[in-house]
């Protein structure tokens, strides 16, 4: 029964002023309230099954193969013998931020990666057009390895049964084709894949990374034995500009080492794991990735790079004078780049899953299968869209956009550790980025060098990506977003 002798509740209390314009951009997500949510979505949650050597396999699985097997034939015709180098610089580049991700993913243990380290230490704005340049990161590169795919493809089916895939079906328009059809085959796979659940997933592609390891290790073998030193007379034939202009480009090839950030909410011990495997992926990818590259150019001119995605294949064919380690090279292939479409869609799935629970994104991106503990929906969306993406566009478009786009996240974690430091000390953290702020500094240093670095075209692209995000996020994210309705006050 009511006191009717009781005054009247104050109702501005329980009804607070709704915060201003600039305050809803710069809300933040508390770290401990992103932890607290880990691996919960819409109906169930995602099951804690990563051990290290799964989380290593998934980084090297994301990264190793797509520089080498797709993009090597593009960067050496920029840069010439020097592409090693390029190698070297995009590799420095990506370990300043490793370093940063390092720290970041032992401190913030979550699925969103990059876009939840920004939510915690920059705001709603920034996370939302972090998350927005991951969406092309993931999604796009996954579009882009699988145009290469067909070409690996090609060069099995030529080798073993002597047919190839008409252009007309092998190839996205503007390359000579109407409809890439192994690009999107490749990418079914990969989604059929991650329906079963992430430890089946892993499991696949701890055999797929086994193969194309040692795929990579028989090419230096053969290859060396072609090895002309003449190939290296004139190193830097284009100077220093194609250094840094291939170098943005092979950057491609180590987007990929932070996907072990993704399965933070998978990992069994995520803290003490996560930074070890991003560090221990990239520095085994990036030796494998000078080697086979210093191989390349002495095996083979670098005026002959460019004429086809299959580079290795025919180097190998060349060299030895026989179809038959062309041809193992290109099953090794098939089965490398299915593992990064794999691992890169695995990634692309789990940031659009973050995103969702915070509620920038429709609610269906968070909805988890209860008997595989996956985001069933999510997958077959995200899996269908790339998929389609790729059989309609060619690779060095799709190559370059997503260079920038990862570049531009990456430069924010650089941002985000160094804030975190100041804005929380006294949080624990496994791994602790040395000489910061410094390398951090470089970190974003070098990311924005090598954006500088890639063409007008790509950066109108880029624009244009953002200015469409940024509409989402207005007409969309942030009227939905989890912290634009106040908690409950507890009783």
């Amino acid at each position: 029964m009511l006191d009717q002798g009781a005054p009247p509740k104050d109702r501005t209390q329980a009804a607070p002023p709704s915060p201003g314009f600039g305050a809803r951009l710069m809300r933040r997500k508390p770290v401990e309230r992103l932890v607290a949510e880990g691996g919960q979505g819409e109906g169930g949650a995602l099951r804690r099954s990563l051990g290290l050597w799964q989380l290593t396999m998934i980084s090297i699985g994301a990264t190793l193969g797509t520089g080498i097997f797709v993009v090597l034939g593009e960067a050496v015709p920029k840069a010439g013998p020097a592409v090693t180098l390029s190698f070297v610089i995009a590799g420095l580049t990506a370990l300043f931020s490793a370093l940063s991700y390092a720290e970041l993913a032992g401190t913030i243990p979550v699925a969103g990666s990059s876009y939840s380290y920004a939510y915690a230490t920059m705001g709603e704005l920034i996370a939302w057009v972090c998350g927005w340049c991951l969406v092309l990161e993931y999604g796009v590169s996954v579009a882009a390895v699988a145009v290469g795919w067909g070409e690996y493809l090609n060069e099995l089916l030529d080798g073993t049964i002597g047919v190839t895939i008409p252009d007309a079906l092998s190839a996205p328009p503007g390359d000579g084709g109407v409809f890439n059809l192994p690009a999107l085959i490749v990418v079914l796979l990969a989604m059929a894949f991650l329906l079963g659940g992430a430890r089946e997933s892993a499991r696949a592609n701890t055999v797929m990374v086994a193969v194309k390891i040692a795929a990579l290790v028989l090419f230096c073998a053969i290859g060396v034995q072609g090895f002309r030193s003449g190939n290296y007379a004139h190193f830097m034939p284009l100077g220093m500009a194609g250094v840094s202009a291939a170098g943005a480009t092979l950057f491609f090839s180590y987007i990929g080492f932070d996907a072990a950030s993704t399965a933070g909410e998978e990992a069994k011990n995520a803290q003490r794991d996560l930074p070890r495997a991003i560090m221990l992926s990239l520095v085994i990818v990036t030796a494998l990735y000078v080697l086979v590259a210093a191989v390349a150019v002495g095996a083979q001119p670098w005026r002959q790079f460019g004429d086809s995605e299959a580079a290795l294949a025919q180097i190998m064919r060349d060299v030895t004078g026989q179809s038959f380690w062309a041809t193992l090279l290109a099953f090794c292939a098939v089965v490398a780049i299915a593992s990064v479409v794999l691992t890169v869609l695995y990634g692309q799935t789990r940031i659009l899953f973050a995103m969702s629970r915070d509620g920038l994104v429709p609610k269906v991106f968070s909805r988890v299968h209860p008997r595989t503990g996956t985001p069933r929906a999510n997958t077959l969306i995200v899996s269908l869209f790339c998929g389609v993406l790729a059989a309609a566009i060619p690779l060095g478009q799709l190559a370059d956009a997503t260079s920038i786009g990862t570049l531009f996240a990456f430069a924010l974690v650089n941002v985000a550790v160094v804030v975190l430091r100041r804005t929380r000390p006294e949080m624990p953290r496994t791994f602790r980025v040395p000489l910061s702020p410094v390398l951090p500094a470089l970190g974003l240093a070098f990311c924005v060098w090598m954006m500088g670095s890639l063409s007008a075209v790509t950066w109108v692209v880029f624009g244009v990506w953002m200015a469409v995000g940024l509409v989402v996020y207005f007409v969309y994210g942030q009227r939905r977003s989890r912290l634009a309705t106040p908690a409950p006050l507890e009783k």
